[in-house]
């Protein structure tokens, strides 16, 4: 039955004139997922990133951002690149940051020496690096003696490489570390000034393609499939003003998640404009990350066994800061992940 008003226009159209302007009104957008009529007001969100330019590993903000889906719920979310994912910490302890992006070893070193952080959310949570070498060395024992490309001691590529030697029995004083941004690790390979260094896919990739004397001598993720690898952080004080914010974000990160993987073609522009690299060489990566190692979580990652594992593995190689205590058992909080899931709904988990 079509039920119109005095002025010819049907009901339904009138209630959605009336919530338009409504909306707009109050400046306030209707949230995605949620109940009909549901609102919220708008957050800006500023984000520390680890690295000085963006990698495919954190490339999951750059596709939220750019498909719009921060915006979509409310949110302007700011990035800034640092250094090393120490600065991050630090940035988001001081408070000049509200969430920042990491490895994990240095947010549980600061998190067991007392700072108030928490773990909400995570990028490439699988090692998705290769220690490269030229192919004239051969196997772990051939670091010895070497100069090895490092950023500092306890950051994620010196971790990665203190395992690697530890495969081989060899220690940090076997090799000399030499201090190297990320993004200049292939330009050190390339000319010789070190003789390893931890790079991710797209660098790995693009290494090769400069020298083909560069080679992968071990794939990070074969030999320790359990260590956890990116996370996103804030301080427990910014999490208590914001609960809402924090839900939104993980929400906007799992949806860009998902896309990475369903959607090929819309994403590989966006992640070669964010990392710099060719989108060649992005396609070619996207298959490292999104198909071999699955490198992303659908749904709520996070997952504890591994988080556990990875903290054992840094009292093991001695990244764990001395003195510190171990007991990370309150060092994430899964509700902002938790109820973005829900949000979202679930979809079938990686392999």
């Amino acid at each position: 039955m079509r039920i119109t008003t005095g002025k010819g226009m049907t009901a339904a159209a009138l209630t959605l004139g009336i919530a338009l302007v409504a909306t707009a009104c109050s400046g306030t957008a209707a949230e995605p997922g949620g109940s009909p009529g549901e609102s919220f007001a708008p957050v800006t969100i500023r984000v520390a990133l680890p690295t000085s330019v963006t990698s495919f590993s954190n490339s999951d903000i750059a596709v939220a951002q750019d498909l719009g889906y921060f915006k979509e719920l409310g949110l302007t979310v700011q990035t800034t690149n640092l250094k090393a994912g120490g600065d991050a910490v630090k940035g988001v302890v001081s408070g000049s940051f509200d969430i920042g992006g990491a490895s994990i070893e240095p947010v549980i070193n600061a998190y067991v020496t007392g700072a108030k952080l928490n773990i909400i959310a995570s990028y490439a949570d699988r090692l998705v690096v290769d220690l490269v070498t030229p192919k004239s060395i051969s196997d772990a024992a051939g670091l010895a003696g070497k100069n090895l490309g490092v950023q500092e001691v306890g950051s994620f590529r010196e971790v990665m490489t203190r395992m690697v030697l530890e495969s081989a029995g060899l220690t940090q004083s076997d090799v000399s570390y030499v201090p190297t941004n990320a993004n200049a690790i292939v330009s050190g390979l390339v000319a010789g000034q070190i003789q390893s260094g931890i790079l991710q896919p797209e660098q790995l990739i693009s290494a090769e393609t400069k020298d083909p004397d560069l080679h992968s001598l071990v794939n990070l993720y074969s030999i320790e499939p359990k260590y956890f690898y990116g996370t996103y952080f804030a301080s427990q004080s910014w999490l208590q003003a914001n609960p809402e914010a924090a839900v939104r974000f993980a929400q906007a990160l799992t949806k860009a998640h998902r896309t990475m993987y369903d959607d090929e073609a819309k994403v590989v522009p966006i992640i070669a404009k964010a990392t710099g690299f060719s989108e060649d060489i992005i396609t070619q990566a996207w298959t490292v990350y999104m198909k071999d190692i699955q490198a992303f979580a659908k749904n709520e990652g996070l997952d504890q066994a591994n988080i556990d594992y990875t903290v054992g593995r840094m009292q093991k190689l001695g990244t764990l800061r001395p003195g510190a205590s171990a007991d990370v058992s309150k060092l994430v909080d899964r509700t902002p992940i938790t109820q973005a899931v829900q949000n979202l709904g679930s979809v079938a988990a990686r392999s």
